[in-house]
């Protein structure tokens, strides 16, 4: 075992986070549900989109005026079976904490419960909203968009975000059904934690300006800010191990949340 490598209990952790989002104006009530949400992804072994974006996801953009830390919940139309929520710009964590929530009432009641966001921010893990609704013995689905960083197929240039399809189902084992995937072969998070470990990147993920692949993360991680870099679509460049599908996936959940 690495030798450099410090642990920390996972309790420990979400204390810091929530302390620390408590310290730049999250409510505590939100606090506590924002660390939950990031833990969790830690818990899973799901390193890209646990602790390790505290600080540059949540922190830095309410630091820049990015993101607000406290949460203005706003139902802007609703109706039995489902939601319209505008976020504000508020803590994404929660924002799509409370919209689950609202779905999984209203399933409840009505057997179908279907809310929507605009206006949210960053919301972590998309398996922990899913995983909500099969703890109430419920078949779960949330996506999101995101900012472009992929690249369509045959194509150079960020147009598209890797915008995850998510799915939670009970099943008659001691574990449910879960799905958590990016329209991309990998997604920023995936990147940035292999810049922390000092890893270089594999051929298929990113490609450059001239269609070549890139290797080098740290630079990579810049590029992609500047539209010099683009991620590869679900199922890589071209055609041939059919990455016009995954470029598919991408271009249709994009125009779906816009509409939300």
């Amino acid at each position: 075992m690495d030798q450099n490598v410090t642990w920390w209990k996972f309790d420990e952790v979400e204390t810091f986070m929530r302390a620390g989002f408590e310290a730049v104006g999250v409510p505590d009530f939100e606090a506590k549900s924002c660390a939950e949400v990031l833990i969790a992804a830690d818990q899973r072994g799901v390193d890209s989109h646990g602790v390790g974006r505290y600080k540059p996801i949540y922190l830095d953009r309410i630091w820049a005026g990015i993101q607000n830390p406290k949460t203005n919940f706003d139902v802007v139309k609703e109706t039995p079976t489902t939601a319209v929520i505008d976020g504000h710009n508020g803590m994404g964590l929660y924002i799509a904490t409370r919209a689950m929530e609202m779905a999984i009432e209203k399933a409840d009641k009505y057997g179908l419960g279907m809310t929507v966001v605009r206006n949210s921010t960053h919301y972590g893990a998309a398996f922990y909203y899913a995983r909500m609704a099969v703890e109430n013995g419920m078949i779960g689905m949330t996506t999101t968009n995101a900012r472009p960083s992929i690249a369509p197929t045959w194509g150079v240039e960020p147009m598209l975000g890797t915008n995850p399809m998510t799915w939670g189902m009970p099943s008659d084992e001691d574990f449910p059904f879960m799905l958590d995937c990016a329209t991309s072969v990998t997604q920023r998070g995936k990147l940035e934690l292999y810049d922390r470990l000092g890893k270089d990147l594999p051929d298929g993920w990113v490609i450059g300006q001239d269609g070549s692949y890139r290797h080098d993360t740290k630079q990579v991680l810049v590029d992609l800010t500047k539209d010099l870099a683009a991620l590869t679509p679900l199922g890589g460049q071209g055609e041939d191990l059919g990455g016009y599908k995954g470029y598919g996936y991408g271009t249709d959940l994009h125009p779906r949340r816009e509409r939300a």
